[in-house]
């Protein structure tokens, strides 16, 4: 019979065995959890004053104690300079698997005060901008709540190749084409419509599109489906903003400075934003919740995949 947390001690102990891994085989001291809870503090704090106060202790106490274990090392843990002090690549190593036990820790805590397993880790997702703020940030404010051992790292990124090159667990992608060696989930499809402030719609006297102010993706998006559109449908625009994101793009436009074309989960008329026809035809994408085939056996990623599946609402 599993016993509730011994899988999370179990998990605490490797973290801890890994620290004494990371240190030159030639030194006898044993680390032990004080000396790893110093030298995180002093990393996440930069300065002796801040790292006191995160363990609790006085300047002194702290000053005294980092001497004392670079000593038994037998190497430097920190370089003083005038940002303060900063970590070496064996004090940056230890105060990333320290890290981890103190996230093992609460896993166990947790596990101990709910009866029973819970799901922990970290997990590395990653979206564009606009995803995260009209569809991801709203799907995990439903969920996460009844997960509080697990941790989540967002990036932002245009770029599929953060999977492949391992830099992110999931992704959230608006694509018609996902890579074949990828492991997704067809999530819904999105259009796109060209858009417009009501203040800028009062600025101008025809409803000649090719004569308004035009924002749109600029050439990190050079094959995105409004700027295809737009360049087959009116050749001779030349857009007078342009922008690296989506969210950027809505952003101007919602300010009034012109107009563009959208995608449908952006466009709400309660922002300021008012549709000047229908979807662009044939233009259309999709969104795609995506992994790698060696993330499914990480129980932490298959659980945020699957909250992400049914949670995720497209407008």
């Amino acid at each position: 019979m599993l016993i509730p947390g011994r899988h999370y001690r179990l998990a605490f102990t490797q973290s801890i065995l890994a620290f004494t891994q990371v240190l030159n085989a030639s030194t006898q001291y044993r680390l032990d959890y004080p000396d790893l809870s110093l030298i995180l503090a002093l990393v996440r704090g930069g300065s002796l004053a801040r790292a006191a106060r995160l363990l609790q202790v006085d300047v002194s106490t702290v000053f005294r104690s980092v001497r004392r274990l670079e000593a038994s090392l037998g190497q430097p843990l920190f370089e003083k300079s005038r940002a303060g002090y900063l970590p070496t690549s064996l004090a940056q190593a230890l105060s990333e698997q320290a890290e981890r036990a103190e996230q093992a820790l609460e896993a166990a805590r947790i596990g101990v005060e709910q009866g029973g397993e819970v799901v922990s880790g970290t997990v590395r997702l990653t979206c564009t901008d606009s995803v995260l703020q009209a569809l991801l940030l709203p799907a995990l404010a439903r969920f996460m709540p009844a997960y509080p051992a697990l941790h989540l790292e967002l990036s932002t990124s245009n770029d599929f190749a953060n999977l492949s090159r391992r830099d992110a667990d999931i992704a959230l992608r608006l694509t018609r084409t996902p890579p074949e060696h990828l492991v997704g989930r067809h999530l819904g499809d999105v259009t796109f419509r060209v858009c417009a402030s009501p203040s800028y719609l009062c600025t101008v006297t025809s409803d000649d599109l090719a004569a308004m102010t035009w924002i749109a993706p600029d050439d990190f998006l050079p094959d995105h489906p409004t700027v295809t559109w737009r360049r087959q449908h009116f050749p001779g625009v030349i857009p007078a903003y342009c922008c690296n994101s989506m969210l950027s793009v809505t952003e101007l436009v919602r300010a009034g400075l012109g107009i563009a074309a959208l995608p449908d989960f952006l466009v709400d008329d309660a922002q300021g934003l008012t549709s000047l026809g229908e979807p662009l035809a044939g233009y259309d994408t999709a969104l795609w919740l995506l992994t790698r085939p060696d993330c499914r056996a990480l129980r932490s990623v298959v659980t945020l995949f699957d909250e992400l599946g049914r949670s995720v609402r497209l407008r």
